[in-house]
């Protein structure tokens, strides 16, 4: 449905760092580096699913009930997502784990980002007809070649 989303950030080298790394840990790749901003999406393409605009002004991020979640292609992308996010100055908001009522195979783990935007990586990917949309597998991906976008409701933790 969303066909990108843009934050605005205060510090666009330690945004840069921490980005490049979760989302590494996804399969996705930095497809757009500018003075002002960088952006995320499949490899090889210059189509960014998420851009992040450096901003002079204070960054408040969206309050309760907004974060953003991004597919993972397995449990173990899950897990390298939320330990690349840790090392890279991100926040704990849930370690990575079952999550059984959002669903019995559902995995998850959630961070704040450097600027206390809200993130999630969660398993399994999104129905056969959906996954076209993701990158694929492949050496540099490891086990985690999938990624995607989503907004989860009020009562995520």
């Amino acid at each position: 449905m969303l066909g990108h989303i843009s934050f605005g950030v205060s510090d666009l080298a330690r945004t840069t760092a921490f980005y490049d790394a979760t989302m590494t840990a996804l399969g996705y790749g930095r497809v757009v580096t500018r003075p002002d901003s960088v952006g995320y999406g499949l490899p090889g393409t210059e189509n960014d699913r998420l851009l992040l605009i450096l901003k002079p002004d204070a960054i408040t991020p969206p309050g309760a009930g907004f974060h953003l979640a991004f597919v993972a292609s397995s449990r173990e992308a899950v897990d390298r997502f939320h330990a690349a996010a840790l090392r890279f100055g991100g926040a704990d908001e849930g370690a990575p784990g079952p999550r059984p009522h959002y669903g019995p195979s559902y995995y998850a783990a959630f961070v704040r980002d450097p600027d206390g935007y809200k993130l999630e990586a969660k398993h399994p990917p999104p129905e056969p007809e959906q996954q076209k949309l993701l990158p694929h597998s492949g050496a540099n991906a490891g086990a985690g070649g999938g990624a995607g976008v989503g907004v989860r409701s009020a009562s995520d933790p």
